[in-house]
């Protein structure tokens, strides 16, 4: 056998895949760590600003961790706060993670989010009293994707028809749907005759996504609604489209090398335009289920930072959905149970922003160094001379 078969052979051998899977483990692990020490050290540090606490208190961060840890695990309020806060991270997270697999940084998940809200509460607002609730939420919950996919596509179409970088458009698109939002709250869904702008209550049109219960018995506690098991069923689906489908294949190899793709026949203006607009159809699901199962009214100011809650999600996971399924329920654990640690401890819950923006900044920079080191291995090449920029970030997270 050739030196060449022997090193094809070598890189696809079961040893090197779970070498590879345990070191994308230990590389999360590592973050998630790193970030809650730090975090630790911060809350002894300010110990002594916080209310009821005149001094350091080497204890805080143990009680504050423990407060997060059983707000987020205790059955039945925790597990179900922790499922309806992961829902929509996760869906969010699989189109950020399918952008990243094609070698997009979506950013739109913000404005994704929102216009999806919007088309789930047109339906709502323009047939919630004249079909069933089931049909309802149905087609609510379609034609929030249709809305969220749209929000994607143009992004995607700027790109593959000018060049338009997905970065920038997504972040001008956010302030865009921002003001569509508030405009449609204002005027064509605010509801009939109420003193103040504000859409109708999905609850009253049956529109509701209720609890996760059989026959009296709340599997998942009160808090966690039906949407859950749209989150988990979309897990399977994207995995199933990445790797066992032409298409998946296809949006991997552009992201790995949209010049090789394209020079193997691959249509990459499609494909950038497609991945794009699934990208957007996942986030807008998860503003969809986020209306008819959690908030069911909204108002003006009504805003998410799902969207870039989102990319936390796909790094860590690194683009695969069942990484990012876990890393969903990390991050919804770590919003409920900053709950239970703002009431008890005393611990601002702001603190899991900031842990959350600890992980984002250790993966990137592990990201970047694995980058440079890839790129001096290859010696002084055109491509290792190129800028370390956010598209390097996306391909090296799809990797």
């Amino acid at each position: 056998m050739s030196g060449s078969g022997q090193t094809a052979t070598s890189r696809s051998s079961p040893r090197v895949w779970i070498r590879a899977l345990l070191w994308t483990l230990a590389e999360s692990i590592v973050a998630i760590l790193v970030a809650v020490v730090l975090g630790g050290i911060g809350i002894f540090l300010f110990s002594g600003l916080l209310p009821n606490h005149s001094a350091f208190d080497l204890g805080l961060p143990v009680a504050a961790y423990g407060a997060l840890w059983s707000g987020a695990v205790t059955y039945p309020r925790g597990v179900g706060s922790t499922l309806a806060y992961s829902t929509p991270l996760i869906l969010a997270g699989l189109g950020v993670g399918l952008g990243f697999k094609a070698g997009l940084f979506n950013i739109g998940g913000r404005g994704q989010f929102l216009m999806g809200t919007i088309g789930a509460l047109a339906v709502v607002t323009l047939f919630g009293n004249s079909l069933p609730g089931f049909a309802t939420i149905a087609i609510a919950l379609v034609v929030a994707a249709i809305f969220g996919g749209f929000a994607g596509f143009i992004p995607g179409a700027l790109k593959a028809t000018s060049g338009a970088h997905e970065v920038v458009t997504t972040i001008m698109l956010n302030y865009v749907f921002v003001f569509v939002t508030y405009w449609a709250i204002s005027g064509p869904l605010r509801l009939p005759r109420s003193p103040q702008a504000v859409t109708v209550d999905v609850g009253t049109r049956g529109a509701a996504l209720g609890t996760t219960s059989f026959f009296g018995v709340d599997i998942f506690g009160p808090n966690a609604h039906w949407g859950v098991w749209l989150a988990v069923a979309a897990i399977p689906l994207v995995w199933f489209l990445l790797y066992r489908t032409t298409l998946g294949f296809e949006i991997r190899a552009a992201g790995a090398n949209s010049d090789a793709a394209r020079y193997a026949g691959m249509k990459t203006r499609q494909l950038v335009v497609l991945t794009m607009s699934l990208a957007g159809a996942l986030c807008g699901l998860a503003g969809g289920t986020t209306l008819l199962g959690v908030v069911h009214q909204i108002a003006p100011g009504y805003d998410t930072t799902i969207g870039f809650d989102a990319i936390t999600v796909a790094l860590l996971g690194r683009s695969n959905p069942i990484g990012i399924a876990l890393a969903g329920l990390l991050l919804g654990g770590m919003r409920a149970g900053s709950q239970s640690m703002q009431i008890s401890p005393g611990v601002p819950g702001e603190l899991v922003d900031a842990l959350q923006a600890i992980i984002l900044l250790f993966l990137v920079i592990n990201m970047l160094r694995r980058l440079r080191l890839r790129r001096h291995a290859e010696g002084p090449t055109e491509a290792s001379a190129e800028p370390y920029g956010l598209g390097a970030v996306a391909t090296e997270a799809a990797q």
